[in-house]
């Protein structure tokens, strides 16, 4: 769960940075930016020889889906939403990941569902606002499909690696960014005017930081730590980034909000995932994939 939570921390900043820094930039280059840099960090780490043609495409259609179809979306959705409304939209994503999990098992898992509901509420509470008069279902619809195709992502390297158990994360992560890097590229060529490209060095800095930073290790982190725990808590750690994220809005960007209620909504997540896992715990986890140590 370490890989979990580093990640979710790392991922409270970029609500911030993007909204702040980079909704001034063609979103289609931003996200073309990011996927760049995080192919960058994994690069030196990939395996070719001994990887089987099979799954290098796997891979490079799970990160162009999990990556490149997500990134396109959900960036382009600051468009149309405030920062508050993608925090409040994402909170759908562990149903998500329940539902498509089921459906490659082709079994219903109903305690992870419940786990799911229960997290979707939590945050749905933390993050509450009145949201009546926003009337920009382009925004809803396009960060609703960025949810999706991360909840199908997730399941899926999870689901393929399963029957890898040899090949460390490090070794294929690059393929995963290799098929973003080629959809993010054709978009970009399609639809960015290269003389109207201006970026400032704070825009740069952020781009940094979400390429290298939240896009790259973070990720990692991410889909290294979901082979190590059940569906419940993946579902759970989905949400657990809201609250950090508006906890460090007010803290660190100087917005408004209700610190309280991101506090007490915080603690109620953690409760959620501690009786999980004891859940797990009794039960054997049957469907749970483990890793071994051998695999850091």
């Amino acid at each position: 769960m370490t890989y979990l939570f580093s990640a979710s921390l790392i991922w409270a900043f970029s609500f911030g940075l993007i909204k702040e820094n980079l909704t001034t930039i063609d979103s289609n280059l931003v996200a073309f930016i990011r996927i760049f840099l995080s192919l960058l960090v994994f690069l030196p780490f990939l395996k070719i020889k001994g990887i089987e043609k099979k799954l290098r495409a796997d891979l490079m259609i799970t990160g162009m889906v999990q990556y490149g179809f997500m990134y396109i979306s959900y960036i382009y959705s600051y468009q149309f939403l405030k920062g508050f409304e993608i925090a409040l939209f994402t909170v759908f994503t562990p149903v998500y990941v329940t539902i498509i999990y089921s459906l490659i098992r082709k079994k219903f898992h109903g305690t992870f569902f419940i786990f799911s509901i229960l997290s979707m509420l939590i945050a749905a509470i933390i993050v509450f606002k009145d949201i009546s008069s926003i009337g920009l279902w382009k925004g809803f619809f396009l960060l609703q499909f960025s949810n999706i195709c991360f909840a199908w992502g997730q399941v899926r390297y999870r689901e393929l690696m399963s029957k890898y158990k040899n090949i460390r994360d490090r070794e294929i992560f690059g393929y995963l960014y290799a098929g973003a890097f080629l959809f993010t590229m054709l978009t970009v060529l399609i639809s960015v005017d290269p003389e109207n490209i201006k970026i400032e060095m704070s825009q740069v800095l952020s781009l940094v930081y979400l390429g290298i930073i939240a896009s790259g290790i973070a990720f990692f982190l991410w889909n290294k730590g979901i082979r190590k725990v059940n569906i419940g808590a993946v579902s759970i750690f989905n949400n657990l980034k809201i609250p950090f994220g508006i906890l460090i809005s007010l803290t660190v960007f100087r917005e408004e909000g209700d610190l309280l209620r991101v506090v007490s909504g915080g603690l109620l997540l953690l409760i959620l995932l501690i009786i999980n896992e004891n859940i797990r715990k009794r039960s054997g986890d049957k469907n749970n994939v483990q890793v071994n140590g051998a695999r850091k």
